[in-house]
């Protein structure tokens, strides 16, 4: 069982990091928040032990916590680079040469041990996936590049799973889903966060 893991994340500054959690947490909780998921999301994928870890970071790889996961992880760190979701995301995959893991940074169910399931069944299957409850996905595998998957999609969606489901048959790739996550997007989302990682409202935040 092996692969690569990376994790696509944003760096956390305030205001423009979680901006759809901006009015429950205002810009400095919701860029907490962003760096609490981020700092967890790449333990866990180092946990995992399975393969290297690479954070894949937007704007540029400058921000601090990139710099700190790096010299306390052993993570390297890439920029995304241009382009829609779609294009960003098989730029990933078609960088790194084997079975790849790719999974977002404000899921905080993917830990470890998902992590190594999901690359249990890229060994027997060309893909694997997450999917979320919102109708994306959480983390794609592939055990090489599909342009089919993320081209002309349109993202943040809730058809992009069954979309995807559709695409997967008509190149005929054999692949795998896991149990559905939440991602941590929308102010109801924040019910689904561990105790651990909480942040005070805005509202709690002023005297």
């Amino acid at each position: 069982m092996s692969a690569r893991i990376v994790v696509m994340a944003k760096a956390p500054v305030a205001g423009l990091a979680k901006t759809r959690l901006l009015p429950v947490l205002g810009p400095a909780g919701a860029a907490a928040l962003a760096r609490r998921l981020l700092v967890h999301a790449a333990g866990q994928a180092v946990e995992a032990g399975i393969g290297p870890v690479e954070l894949c970071v937007a704007p540029d790889t400058t921000h601090e916590v990139f710099a700190l996961l790096r010299r306390r992880l052993g993570v390297t760190l890439h920029p995304q680079g241009g382009g829609d979701l779609g294009a960003r995301m098989h730029r990933i995959f078609t960088r790194h040469a084997g079975p790849l893991l790719l999974m977002g940074s404000d899921i905080p169910a993917l830990e470890a041990a998902l992590l190594r399931r999901a690359a249990e069944l890229l060994e027997s299957h060309d893909a694997v996936f997450v999917p979320a409850h919102d109708g994306g996905y959480a983390l794609v595998g592939l055990r090489a590049p599909c342009a089919a998957l993320f081209d002309d999609m349109t993202w943040s969606a809730p058809t992009v799973m069954a979309h995807t489901r559709d695409r997967l048959r008509a190149v005929g790739l054999r692949h795998a889903e896991l149990a559905p996550v939440n991602d941590i997007d929308e102010p109801a989302d924040l019910v689904h966060l561990p105790p651990w990682l909480r942040i005070a409202t805005a509202a709690q935040d002023t005297p």
